[in-house]
């Protein structure tokens, strides 16, 4: 075993490398893209194929005379391309931009991901040719170096996606498996004297990559350029910048809350928009926020009474609220969990659920069918509201009249407010669900949020009449009925964060630099 230790350790660090790849190029192209179903299939398509390219290739190489040299060449190449891909990855971004979303994601996975994968694609057909000696060892030679392989595959995408992006970072962790690879071919040198001393000089070479990598230093504050914080989630890259006296929450890219610095009062008109759906009750009640952002719907409501559960599935999203946003909700209030699997699993009936889910790169398909809204209302009460945030190319775009359709076989009434102006703009708008009439007192419009200080009221006033005045009931005639066998969703979303993402790198161009 020992002859063929270092051998197998290039083959794990090999098998490890590829899921991990893989995996991180999520987070590498999310906060361009957003991680979705495009950047997922060009992911997989890039591996595949380089996969299939690196094994016909590197077979034949290894039949033209097979040398450890050659192996850790191999290696290092691959770690040399993931170190130069930070320096490669902006001005690819920026060359691509033109192309549209499905092409730009699929060409820049070719060129970020495509070369590394096919060099580590050589390394088990090179390895088989070294390991194997006589013609009758061949196939348990080729078991063992697949079985290594996948074995490092399988640990690698648990660590990766369960431990190493939540706890080292992105940036960190591309730069920790290029060392690692070279320190692979480090190894595939010291196998090639065939020396007693082989085994030991690999265990060295390791324990000194592991320090170097984890002594790189990843992205991080930078309070002098407006990155107030940077972390990676198991769901996410999250970052808070503060820029001209705002503080915005960025998810993968998206923005997702923007608040004044200084005082904290909240710029987005949709929250000023859901506001209304106090108006429809004489006194607070229960409601239930899936979706936390920064928290400024939380402080809407919390600041004026109401029994406020909330649900957030990515705990770091919670962490930088509290920290960044002021928000002040006790934390036995926020449960940490998927939105459907928490209204699933819970009994507690609701007046008022707002679902503020759906950020610029992805609509939680999950949340939007016929079978989610059926359960939504099993938790409503019998006068109860839902009232939802969505982003849509116009009024009428096919996203709001399908949902529309789709909450209308579940609810009698259903409204649509929209923020956008003219009504082929990209935007946001508010749309109501309830088996009760959708009205109130108009004369409530005039009335500003209770801690909204007077220099803002008019903002506040003018948001709202402008929603409440143009509300219609959505046209469904000819788009699809969204349920768990037949969704949509995805392409949709997908349109949309292209769309989004114009918007932010023209309007907010300053934020690329950070």
């Amino acid at each position: 075993m020992n002859r063929h230790l270092p051998l197998y350790v290039v083959v794990f660090i090999s098998g490890a490398s590829v899921l991990a790849i893989e995996i991180l190029g999520t987070r590498i192209l999310g906060p361009f893209y957003g991680v979705g179903l495009f950047l997922w299939s060009a992911l997989i398509t890039v591996t595949l194929a380089a996969l299939s390219v690196g094994y016909a290739v590197g077979g034949r190489w290894a039949d033209r005379g097979p040398r450890y040299s050659r192996l850790a060449l191999i290696l290092a190449l691959a770690g040399i391309w993931l170190l130069g891909t930070p320096l490669l990855k902006a001005p690819l971004i920026d060359a691509l931009e033109p192309m549209g979303l499905r092409p730009a994601v699929l060409v820049a996975a070719t060129v970020l991901f495509f070369v590394p994968l096919t060099f580590l694609g050589m390394v088990s057909p090179y390895a088989i040719r070294l390991r194997a000696h006589r013609l009758d060892e061949v196939g348990r030679s080729a078991g063992d170096i697949y079985a290594i392989s996948t074995v490092a595959s399988v640990v690698a995408a648990l660590l990766t996606g369960f431990v190493l992006i939540p706890s080292v970072g992105v940036s960190k962790l591309l730069l920790f498996l290029g060392v690692f690879l070279i320190a692979g071919a480090l190894v595939a040198v010291g196998a090639s004297r065939e020396s007693r001393g082989a085994t030991v000089l690999t265990l060295l070479v390791l324990l000194g990559a592991g320090v170097v990598a984890w002594r790189i230093p990843g992205p991080g504050p930078n309070p002098e350029k407006g990155v107030v914080a940077v972390r990676s989630s198991p769901y996410a890259e999250i970052r808070v910048l503060d820029h001209d006296g705002t503080r915005y929450l960025l998810i993968d890219g998206g923005f997702h809350s923007a608040i004044q610095a200084d005082t904290g009062r909240n710029l987005y008109p949709y929250v000023n928009v859901l506001d209304l759906c106090k108006y429809f009750f004489d006194t607070p009640g229960k409601m239930l926020l899936v979706g936390l952002g920064g928290g400024s719907v939380v402080k809407s409501y919390n600041h004026t009474g109401w029994d406020l559960d909330v649900v957030e599935i990515d705990p770091v999203v919670e962490e930088m609220a509290r920290k960044y946003f002021d928000l002040d909700l006790p934390a036995e209030r926020i449960h940490t969990m998927d939105g459907r699997r928490y209204l699933a699993t819970r009994d507690r009936t609701y007046d008022l659920v707002i679902v503020d889910a759906f950020g610029s790169s992805a609509i939680p398909f999950q949340l939007v069918t016929r079978e989610a809204f059926a359960l939504i209302k099993s938790r409503m009460s019998p006068d109860g509201i839902l009232a939802m945030n969505v982003l849509c190319q116009g009024w009428h775009d096919v996203l709001v009249r399908s949902l529309g359709r789709t909450l209308g076989r579940e609810f009698s009434r259903v409204a649509v407010l929209p923020m956008a102006e003219p009504p082929n703009q990209f935007g946001n708008v508010i749309i109501l669900a309830s088996n009760r009439p959708l009205e109130f007192p108009e004369d409530m419009l005039a009335r500003p949020r209770d801690f909204v200080d007077e220099p803002y009221w008019h903002e506040v006033v003018l948001d709202r009449n402008h929603a409440w005045n143009n509300r219609f009931r959505p046209d469904t005639t000819g788009v699809p009925l969204i349920t768990d066998d037949l969704n949509p969703v995805d392409p949709w979303s997908m349109r949309l964060n292209l769309q989004s993402r114009r918007i932010i790198r023209g309007e907010y161009a300053w934020s690329r630099a950070y």
